[in-house]
């Protein structure tokens, strides 16, 4: 195997990867709603820290509990410091907890955006060591035209 090939092997591994990985991204959020939907459990909660991939929210249950879930809020982009929110949280498991209105969808629009930018840069990639592997292949067998005599 030489080095183009093993160049296109490892691009096309790690364009694979990422791909599975935004899409089992998607899925394990579609998980956690349907865990939500089946015991669902509403409150309303304090934002206690917010960011774009992650808020802390505290919120206390009917019997009396707060809860400040150590992963977050899911779904939480647009969130401020000190918001009240109505969140949606699995009474099974009270840390897990989304802001009420928000489900899978919001995760779509990041897991296809890392498909398509993944895909956008190893395509060109791709394409580019095929064309070298190719330009090599016919350099060492040679154009295949035959030498003209010359008179």
């Amino acid at each position: 195997m030489t080095g183009t090939e093993r160049a296109r092997r490892a691009v096309l591994t790690v364009a694979i990867a990422l791909s599975a990985l935004a899409v089992a991204l998607f899925l394990g959020a579609l998980r956690n709603d349907r865990t939500i939907e089946q015991d669902m459990g509403t409150a309303t909660a304090e934002v206690l820290s917010a960011g774009s991939l992650r808020s802390a929210v505290a919120f206390v249950t009917p019997d009396g509990v707060t809860h400040n879930p150590e992963l977050g809020v899911l779904y939480p982009t647009g969130l401020t410091t000190g918001q009240r929110i109505a969140v949606q949280y699995a009474r099974s498991d009270p840390d897990l907890v989304r802001v009420t209105g928000r489900d899978a969808r919001v995760a779509l629009v990041p897991a296809g955006s890392v498909i398509v930018v993944t895909w956008a840069i190893a395509v060109p990639v791709l394409v580019y060591l095929r064309r070298r592997a190719t330009d090599a292949t016919e350099q060492r067998q040679g154009t295949g035209a035959t030498p003209r005599a010359v008179s």
